[in-house]
């Protein structure tokens, strides 16, 4: 096989017929060193030897860098919003969705772990648990859910710790669709708006009542509206992602106490009570069916689902 030689901009290129392909390379910047896959590929360390290790290593890290991509997201669809850009928000928030449905499946390939085969490395693991993942609580943070208590098991770590407090007392991705709404002319309490951004969010029946405008006339609201379900959507694809996460960890360990102490399964179904976006849910229950014209159909109560 000939290679070609040439000196293109100060920098030796090189050229080859392969397959059939005319391919071009350079020693510039490379594939290996623009996705730094030496790096990469080399941070599984498996504590035990063990076969199964690898895949439980692999499959969480994957999910820490799905999680920084959705952080990095998130960021952008707070900035579009404040800038009032609410088409290229609500792109942004299609992302974050996706992102999300793709870690969803994800918990299947952790799922091909048997009991038997975890047990096999879970006593190397020692208290090591995704209950200390710092990217996981940022982006709760950063979408809406404040509970700053859980920034103490990261406090043997400055940088995690001053990252995790900058989160905490930043307006998340909910507030920024508060402070729309407010701009937007809708009556948001000063209470809510000025509140203590730490503090966990409380519901409050005001903000419900502007979702709940806005939900029963889409067409005069329609870019909010719009808006407003991909937010859902979102929370929607989170939740699912919870209920997997715990649907796995039931299915590998059953109902034993995670590595870190916590309650395991029965800790990851108190965490489907959890909600970013409370009025964006709870107004939907306040909504009422347009009126038939010409009187009601059926005569009476309708039974089964609602839907």
């Amino acid at each position: 096989m000939s290679i070609k030689r040439t000196i293109e901009n100060g920098i030796e290129t090189f050229e080859a017929e392969l397959d059939g392909e005319r391919i071009v390379w350079d020693r510039g910047l490379t594939y290996a060193d623009h996705l730094q896959t030496d790096p990469l590929l080399s941070a599984q360390v498996p504590m035990s030897g063990k076969h199964d290790e690898m895949l439980f290593i692999i499959m969480h890290q994957t999910m820490e860098l799905w999680i920084k991509l959705q952080i990095h997201e998130c960021k952008q669809a707070m900035a579009q919003i404040r800038a009032d850009e609410l088409p290229q928000a609500s792109r942004t928030l299609d992302r974050i969705a996706t992102i999300m449905q793709h870690m969803i499946h994800s918990w299947e390939v952790l799922a091909t772990l048997s009991p038997s085969e975890f047990m096999t490395f879970r006593g190397y693991l020692g208290k090591a648990s995704g209950f200390q993942s710092h990217q996981y609580r940022e982006l709760e943070f950063r979408l809406g859910l404040k509970r700053p208590e859980l920034i103490t098991i990261h406090m043997d770590d400055p940088e995690r710790t001053a990252a995790l407090e900058e989160a905490l007392a930043a307006p998340s991705l909910y507030d920024e669709m508060l402070y729309l709404l407010d701009r937007r002319g809708y009556e948001i309490p000063k209470e809510v708006i000025g509140r203590d951004l730490t503090k966990p969010y409380e519901s409050d029946r005001t903000i419900e009542n502007a979702w709940l405008e806005i939900y029963s006339n889409p067409q005069e609201h329609w870019e909010l509206y719009a808006l407003a379900e991909k937010v859902t959507s979102l929370e929607y694809y989170f939740q699912e992602w919870r209920f997997k996460h715990m649907k796995t960890v039931s299915r590998v360990i059953g109902h034993r106490h995670g590595t870190g102490g916590s309650a395991g399964v029965k800790y990851l179904v108190k965490a489907l009570e959890l909600r970013f976006f409370p009025e964006l849910w709870s107004m939907r229950t306040r909504m009422e069916a347009d009126k038939p014209e010409g009187g009601s159909h059926g005569g009476g109560h309708a039974e089964g689902c609602p839907v």
